[in-house]
């Protein structure tokens, strides 16, 4: 799980890098603020660098909600294994 989120969030940093031309260390704040849910810090005013905020951030929500259902499979399987809801 966290080998998927350091590889999302290398993405999202060499993405706002490239296309937006923003500086290493406020691509990270930015990916990391994406990935994490809580929205962008950074203006973003190139066009490239538009379009990758846009598909970056459709993409960290797909993989917030993948690790987060990775995260608490394990809870939730025990709850159902409590209340019998297990298939035969």
């Amino acid at each position: 799980m966290t080998v998927i989120l350091a590889i999302c969030l290398g993405i999202g940093i060499l993405g706002y890098h490239y296309t937006a031309n923003i500086p290493w260390l406020d691509s990270m704040h930015n990916a990391s603020m994406i990935l994490a849910g809580m929205g962008p810090v950074a203006t973003v005013t190139t066009d490239s660098g538009k379009w990758f905020s846009s598909f970056y951030a459709l993409f960290s929500g797909v993989a917030f909600i993948t690790n987060v259902g990775m995260f608490m499979a394990p809870a939730v399987h025990r709850f159902f294994h409590k209340l019998h809801l297990e298939e035969k």
